[in-house]
C-alpha cells in the first residue's frame, strides 16, 4: 500500500492492470454518486416531496444561541446525512482501492468539523466578509496542518480529486442551460465578452509571468467567471495542483471583498442608475456572495438617496442576477469542459508524462470523465427547467429540487477545501511568489474597465430601461 498525492491510501500499485478498469476510476464513480443524488432528488421532487430534509443547511443566524438552537434542531438530519454520505463514499472507494476503516474514521472526524464550519458560514455577516463555507474549511485546513501533524488515520479520508469530482457534478445540476433564454441576448452577451476577455488577459499575463499553462486556466476562469466555483471545477478538469486552486481562491476573495467596499460607492459618485450600476458590479465582481452584498448596498443607497439615484431601488440585484448569477455563472460548464480537452490533447504534464501528440485512445483515458458528468446534469436540469417560466422555476423548482442538490454541492466542497487545507503546507502556497497576484490583477483592471464601458456605454439603454420597470 502506498500514499499518493491526494493524502489518500492506494492499496492498489500504480501499474495494477485493474486500475485502468472504469469501475476503479474516481471520475466514474464520481458521476454515478451525484447522479444517484441528483435521481432521488428528481423521484421525490417528482412525487410532491423534496430531498431538503436529508440535504440540511443551517439557517441564517445573529448570534450563537440562534446558531445553537438550528443546529440541534437538524441532528437527525444530519446523522442521517453523515450516514449517506459515509456509506457511498466508503463503498466506492473501496472498490476503487481506498483503505475503507481508516478512510471512514477520517471521514467522521471530517463531517463533524464540515458541520461546524457550515454553520459558522451561515452567520449573518458572513456574507459580507465572503466568508463561504469552502473557504472558512480551507482556512482552518490550513491553520491545522501547518501546526500539527496530521496523523495517517486522518490522511486516508483525504479524498481531495474525489470530493471535487462529486461536487462538480452536483454543480452541473444547478445551472440549466435555460438561464440563457431567461437572461436576455443582451446580458449572455455583456458576460461573454467579460469572460473571454477577462480569461485571455489573465491567462497570457500569467504566461508571460513565467506561471504553467494549468495555474493560468485557473486563475484565468477565477476571474472571468465565478471565483470559487469556477476555480474549483476548472482546477478539478485541468489536473491543477491542489496549491494552485488554493491561491486562485485567495485571490478572488481578496478582489471580491476590495470591490465590494469600493464598487458600490464609485458607482455613486458616477451618478449610475441602478441598473447600470447593477449590471457593472456583476460584470466586475469575482465572487456571488460578496457582487449581491455590493449591489443590495447600491439598492439601500438609491433607496434612501431621495431621487438622488435613478431607477428602483431593486434593479440594481436584479441587474447582477441577470449579469453574474445566470450571465457569467453560465460559463463555468463551458470553460470546464473546453479547458479539459485542450490539457488533455495540448499539455503536456511534467507530472503523469501526458504527450500532446497522444492518440484517441490514450486521449479518453486521461480526459476527465467527471466533466461529462457535468453536462450530463446540465442538460438533465435543462430539460426539466425547460417546463417552467423563470418565475416558476424560482418559487417551485428551485426550493424543492435545485437547493437540496446546492447544499449537497456545498457540503462535497466543504469537504473538499478542508482536505486541501489539511494537506498542504503554507510553503506550498507561497512557492510562486507575487506572479499569480500580479496576473490576476492586470485580469481585474481590465474586467472593471470593460465592464463600465459595456453597463455604461455600450449596452447602456438595456441597463437603464431595467432600471424603471
Amino acid at each position: 500500500m502506498s500514499i499518493n498525492e491526494n493524502g489518500g491510501a492506494a492499496i492498489t500499485p500504480p501499474n495494477d492492470p485493474l486500475a485502468s478498469r472504469w469501475w476503479r476510476q474516481e471520475d466514474w464513480w464520481s458521476i454515478i454518486l451525484a447522479l444517484l443524488l441528483i435521481g432521488v432528488a428528481f423521484i421525490l421532487y417528482s412525487q410532491g416531496g423534496s430531498l431538503k430534509w436529508l440535504a440540511t443547511g443551517p439557517a441564517k443566524w445573529v448570534t450563537l444561541d440562534e446558531a445553537g438552537r438550528d443546529l440541534v434542531s437538524r441532528l437527525p438530519a444530519l446523522l442521517g446525512l453523515y450516514l449517506v454520505w459515509a456509506v457511498l463514499l466508503t463503498l466506492s472507494g473501496a472498490i476503487i482501492g481506498h483503505a475503507p476503516g481508516k478512510f471512514l474514521a477520517g471521514f467522521t472526524l471530517l463531517f463533524i468539523v464540515s458541520v461546524f464550519i457550515f454553520q459558522l458560514g451561515a452567520w449573518s455577516s458572513a456574507s459580507r466578509y465572503n466568508l463561504e463555507p469552502p473557504l472558512l474549511a480551507l482556512v482552518l485546513g490550513l491553520v491545522v496542518s501547518n501546526i500539527w501533524h496530521i496523523p495517517d488515520w486522518l490522511a486516508q479520508s483525504l479524498r481531495v480529486e474525489y470530493f471535487i469530482k462529486i461536487g462538480i457534478v452536483l454543480l452541473g445540476a444547478t445551472l440549466p442551460l435555460t438561464l440563457i433564454l431567461w437572461a436576455g441576448p443582451v446580458a449572455i452577451g455583456q458576460a461573454s465578452i467579460v469572460s473571454l476577455v477577462t480569461f485571455l488577459v489573465i491567462f497570457f499575463a500569467a504566461r508571460l509571468l513565467g506561471l504553467e499553462q494549468r495555474f493560468a486556466a485557473v486563475l484565468g476562469v477565477g476571474g472571468a467567471v465565478c471565483g470559487v466555483s469556477a476555480a474549483i471545477a476548472v482546477a478539478g478538469a485541468v489536473r491543477a495542483k491542489r496549491e494552485q486552486a488554493s491561491v486562485a481562491i485567495s485571490l478572488v476573495i481578496i478582489w471580491a471583498i476590495v470591490s465590494l467596499l469600493v464598487l458600490p460607492f464609485v458607482a455613486r459618485l458616477l451618478g449610475l442608475s441602478t441598473g447600470v450600476a447593477g449590471a457593472w458590479i456583476g460584470t466586475s465582481e469575482f465572487a456571488d456572495a460578496a457582487g449581491i452584498a455590493a449591489a443590495q448596498t447600491y439598492s439601500d443607497l438609491a433607496a434612501h438617496s431621495g431621487g438622488g439615484i435613478a431607477g428602483k431601488p431593486d434593479a440594481a440585484v436584479q441587474a447582477f442576477t441577470l449579469m453574474k448569477v445566470i450571465g457569467r455563472d453560465i460559463w463555468i460548464g463551458i470553460w470546464a469542459f473546453v479547458l479539459a480537452i485542450v490539457a488533455t490533447t495540448r499539455w503536456r504534464n511534467a507530472d503523469d508524462g501526458i504527450d500532446a501528440k497522444a492518440g484517441a485512445t490514450e486521449i479518453w483515458q486521461r480526459f476527465p470523465k467527471f466533466v461529462l458528468g457535468f453536462v450530463l446534469a446540465s442538460l438533465f436540469v435543462t430539460w426539466l427547467s425547460s417546463h417552467y417560466t423563470l418565475a416558476e422555476y424560482r418559487s417551485a423548482l428551485t426550493p424543492a429540487f435545485i437547493a437540496p442538490i446546492t447544499a449537497l454541492r456545498t457540503w462535497a466542497f466543504i469537504f473538499c477545501f478542508l482536505s486541501i487545507g489539511l494537506s498542504t503546507r503554507f510553503s506550498r502556497l507561497t512557492s510562486t511568489g507575487l506572479r499569480p497576484f500580479w496576473a490576476f490583477t492586470a485580469g481585474v483592471v481590465v474586467n472593471v474597465v470593460l465592464g463600465y464601458f459595456l453597463s455604461a456605454h455600450l449596452f447602456a439603454d438595456f441597463w437603464n430601461q431595467l432600471s424603471h420597470l
